[in-house]
């Protein structure tokens, strides 16, 4: 690969940083119009519906090749990470959400090793750690403060999006996947359980306007479908190490632009919490550069 492609390939990556760690403060503005659920729902379709014609201007396999794992991912992945990450997002802070959700690296080492016989080792450990000590860190203000309900929350985003991660990666150690089609399908296949409680249940009336309209659109076509052909894109190009080592930016993106736009301001042992998870982070892609570890295309932000 020349030295231009693997340029533009870590321009796209920042770029990719950039607009991933924004896209909790957009969400954060879009849930002044609608509910969590709503959201999660409008989201999810159009950015299905932007994928659909990439899907098939790619001339790959339009139908799903393994609908019932697209199904499950899509359950945890789309569905109930997308609705616990925006109702944490309605009671919490973006740059701390962000931070928690984050922590889907520490669940995926947990998770692998009964489902995939992963074993945790070494630096791996370490790792889990730290980001259990930061994690008691974030969470001991925010008990005694205003109760934890949002950490809470955010944290169970985290470990539905690493379950999602794990029944991918069992799928690919035992089939070859089209990512495109089953990033596709999982994300189609995840919008009916949301459609079906949205129009079961009863919320606040979405409140339409044009900058509502545009929140929708900037999370839905640029984040969700540009961010996943961003991703693949890089995917194929960068190193492991590198990708892995650059989405470490998404959540500190996130905290800075909710520091200036949001004002939110992260106490001591909360900032403390952070930091000790994002070492940790930094641990789990060093190893992931150390053993030459391919990176799970699922690891990307949904």
């Amino acid at each position: 690969m020349s030295a231009q492609s693997v340029r533009r390939a870590a321009a796209v990556m920042l770029g990719l940083v950039l607009v991933w760690g924004y896209a909790w403060i957009v969400a954060k503005m879009a849930l002044a119009y609608c509910g969590p659920l709503d959201l999660a729902t409008l989201r999810t379709a159009v950015g299905a519906a932007t994928l659909f014609p990439a899907l098939v201007w790619m001339r790959g396999p339009i139908w799903p090749e393994h609908p019932w794992e697209a199904l499950a991912v899509g359950m945890v992945q789309t569905a109930a990470f997308l609705l616990l990450n925006n109702w944490a997002l309605a009671q919490g802070e973006a740059g701390k959400t962000s931070v928690l959700v984050f922590t889907m690296p520490f669940w995926v080492l947990l998770l692998a090793w009964p489902v995939l016989g992963e074993r945790i080792q070494g630096v791996g450990w370490l790792a889990v750690v730290l980001a259990a000590v930061g994690l008691a860190f974030i969470l001991a203000p925010s008990r005694l403060r205003t109760g934890m309900v949002a950490e809470l929350l955010a944290v169970l985003a985290g470990i539905c999006w690493a379950l999602g991660v794990v029944i991918s990666k069992r799928l690919h150690n035992r089939h070859p996947v089209d990512v495109h089609n089953f990033t596709f399908w999982q994300m189609a296949l995840g919008l009916l359980p949301m459609i079906a409680v949205s129009l079961s249940t009863s919320s606040r009336p979405i409140e339409w306007s044009v900058e509502f309209v545009l929140l929708l659109l900037t999370l839905g076509i640029v984040a969700t479908a540009g961010g996943w052909g961003a991703w693949f894109y890089v995917l194929r190009r960068l190193p492991a190490g590198t990708t892995s080592m650059a989405s470490l930016g998404i959540p500190v993106v996130a905290l800075g632009a909710s520091a200036i736009q949001l004002g939110e301001r992260p106490m001591p042992m909360e900032l403390s919490g952070m930091i000790l998870i994002g070492i940790a982070l930094a641990l789990v892609s060093w190893d992931t550069i150390r053993r030459h570890r391919p990176v799970e295309p699922l690891m990307g932000q949904e």
